[in-house]
């Protein structure tokens, strides 16, 4: 698929900005406090504490050495973006490096918390611009072709090794500490990617399925879909109804259920990052027969 301009764009924007949150949250609040939770950063951190090596300086040549070996190993898929994303972080750290900006605070927990988020915001919008910064990543995918193993066991050995060496060499507290800022990390990732949603889905199957649909439509005018099953025991299909809705119109949905078939049986779930009409369109329809 061939992107746009204004896609390229956009792209870059997002890997900059995401860049530059990483490397901000690293340098004012994981960095300063010894949180070395998982990655290049992480382990930037550790031999920092050992041997002094800068942290923006091993990131930078690991990046650009660990991305000319996946380019030899696994191919030039990385491409481009990844090849800035993998300088602009790094060079972004040794900026921070460079005027000595101080840390934004040494409370541990805070730290922690905000390093976490920043960092996880910062790899949502890389993510979202469909690249990489490099590092663990390429470890991770080139242990995978050469083990086998699961590329998300993978990158959680590699991250769990380096968070048991933070409270090896730190302290247990410390990484202790390390892991909530690789937990805060994951969520904010898939909050950046999903979206934050009130909506809800919700599975339907009934008998009454037509008078379900024409009241689901008169009163919170919302759609259905039909979706085909069957049940796995008696092997009966009967249609299941797809309904997306507001958080404030789950409860008029559950009504609507309650009081055409009591003997409906009933799923709601989260819905993340809804799309169409209605949600994230305009709807072009109201109350629809």
């Amino acid at each position: 698929m061939t992107s746009t301009r204004q896609e390229v764009v956009r792209d870059y924007i997002y890997l900059l900005l995401g860049s530059l949150f990483v490397a901000s949250a690293f340098s004012l609040f994981l960095a300063p406090n010894q949180l070395a939770s998982g990655g290049v950063s992480g382990l930037s951190i550790v031999l920092n504490d050992l041997f002094g090596i800068s942290p923006g300086l091993f990131q930078l040549i690991a990046n650009v050495v660990l991305l000319a070996i996946g380019w030899m190993i696994l191919g030039m898929g990385f491409g481009v973006k990844s090849l800035v994303g993998s300088i602009f972080l790094p060079v972004v750290i040794l900026v921070y490096e460079r005027f000595e900006v101080p840390a934004a605070t040494m409370n541990p927990m805070l730290a922690a918390i905000f390093g976490g988020a920043g960092v996880g915001i910062g790899l949502g919008l890389i993510f979202k611009a469909r690249a990489s910064t490099g590092g663990m990543d390429l470890i991770a995918q080139l242990l995978h072709r050469f083990t086998k193993l699961p590329l998300h066991l993978c990158i959680a050995l590699l991250d769990g090794t380096i968070v048991i060496s933070a409270a090896v060499i730190f302290s247990l507290e410390i990484g202790l500490y390390a892991l909530v800022a690789l937990f805060i990390t994951i969520k904010m990732i898939d909050i950046v990617q999903l979206g934050i949603t009130n909506d809800k889905l919700a599975y339907i199957i009934s008998d009454q399925r037509e008078a379900l649909v024409k009241e689901i439509f008169q009163t919170l005018d919302r759609g259905a879909t039909e979706i085909e099953a069957a049940g796995a025991f008696t092997r009966t299909r009967k249609p299941m109804l797809m309904v997306v809705v507001r958080q404030g119109e789950i409860t008029t949905l559950k009504e609507i259920v309650k009081h055409i078939d009591p003997t409906a049986f009933l799923v709601v779930s989260e819905a993340h990052e809804v799309l169409g009409l209605g949600f994230s369109d305009d709807k072009r329809y109201r109350n629809v027969p």
